[in-house]
């Protein structure tokens, strides 16, 4: 029984961190930025790993956290803790990303460039099957332990680390540049890079969220692979950005 448990505990961490690195590589970074452009086959890689880790529609999540970036900590901000309250987002974050991910007016205004294709159409716009889908496969390679593995992942993934993000990295935590949001840094270990959230409001387009020697973005390591391997396109980092002469 220790054994399972073990190994339970490992394929739901795995999963975790897939989810995670699919979410801030592919969704956050590529999809909703454009701060990376990933050749197809791996675009397409990660959106499955996306729709059997966690079942998110692509074109509300875009939406909703374009939303978010149109009105960060203001009125209109989907899920600010200074607004809706700290423990609201914190724990709850879930509910105000599903309130808003079902407006249809949020999704026409804020994802009207996303426009769906074949895979969409048939697979991924069917959140409820991929997850599905992906628990099957979990119990398929642990048994009845897998129910165990996808039930932390789906705690961890859903009210653990994403609510950590718009919650306590709006409210706690270190700046670099004057946004309302602030840099975690152990919440970046945990999310691939999401915790460094004032330097990503700062400079949204920057395919890397640190900034600073000290600060370290766990998904910049597998961009830069994925770039030597001409399978990514990044865009201009915020050392970059910040190199450039700027305009009078």
């Amino acid at each position: 029984m220790i054994s399972s448990l073990v190994l339970t505990l490992i394929a739901a961490a795995i999963v975790v961190q897939i989810a995670v690195f699919s979410t801030t590589i592919y969704l956050h970074r590529s999809v909703t930025h454009r701060a990376i452009k990933l050749q197809p086959t791996v675009a397409l890689v990660f959106r499955m790993a996306l729709w059997l880790t966690t079942g998110i529609v692509v074109k509300q999540w875009v939406a909703v956290h374009r939303k978010h970036h149109a009105f960060p900590d203001e009125e209109g901000d989907p899920h600010s803790p200074h607004l809706a309250g700290f423990w609201s987002v914190q724990l709850g974050n879930v509910f105000h990303y599903v309130r808003e991910a079902r407006n249809p007016e949020v999704i026409e205004k804020y994802a009207k460039d996303l426009k769906d294709d074949a895979w969409d159409r048939y697979l991924f716009n069917h959140g409820t099957t991929g997850v599905l889908v992906g628990l099957t496969l979990l119990c398929l390679g642990l048994g009845s332990w897998g129910l165990l593995a996808g039930a932390l992942h789906g705690v961890s993934y859903v009210f653990i680390l994403s609510p950590s993000v718009n919650g306590l990295c709006h409210f706690f935590g270190r700046k670099n540049f004057d946004n309302t949001a602030t840099n975690l840094q152990s919440i970046a270990f945990l999310t691939g890079g999401e915790g460094l959230h004032n330097n990503h409001h700062a400079f949204q387009r920057s395919p890397k969220f640190s900034y600073r020697a000290s600060e370290f973005d766990p998904a910049w390591p597998v961009i830069w692979v994925l770039t030597k391997l001409r399978l990514a396109q990044p865009y201009t980092t915020i050392k970059e950005a910040l190199a450039q002469p700027q305009e009078s």
